[in-house]
């Protein structure tokens, strides 16, 4: 005969505050619904927002790197992206932008010079068909 314990439910009586965001990925066909802990973090966030695109077969194609995006309250009054360590349930807003970060190559002076001898060459060339005509 089996005896079977119950569980304590005093200890684990900390309940935690649970809602439902929505998230908005730019270029994507639609919002993604999903439910969160209020101490989240916006990196779980946009790991599981990542995770429910990809399984849907939404395009384009995001990646499954949340180092890459940023998450953003869709309120007009904070306009700066969320911190990676920053907990979702601390701006009061359940409706969030998502979008990949915008990489701006450096310009370096070997670029700069190859861009430049492109240019000179090209005029060049075109100048050598214009006199052999």
């Amino acid at each position: 005969m089996m005896i079977k314990k119950k569980k304590n439910s005093d200890s684990g009586n900390v309940k935690k505050k649970r809602f439902l965001i929505t998230v908005n990925v730019l270029g994507s066909s639609g919002p993604l619904r999903f439910v969160v802990n209020d101490d989240d973090k916006v990196s779980e966030v946009i790991d599981s927002s990542l995770k429910m695109y990809a399984r849907s077969g939404r395009l384009p194609v995001l990646g499954s790197d949340f180092n890459k995006f940023l998450l953003y309250p869709s309120n007009a009054d904070q306009s700066e992206a969320m911190k990676a360590n920053e907990v979702v349930g601390s701006c009061d807003e359940r409706t969030f932008v998502m979008c990949k970060k915008q990489n701006h190559p450096h310009m370096t002076d070997s670029r700069s010079d190859m861009i430049t001898r492109y240019r000179w060459s090209r005029g060049w060339k075109t100048w050598f068909k214009i006199l052999t005509l």
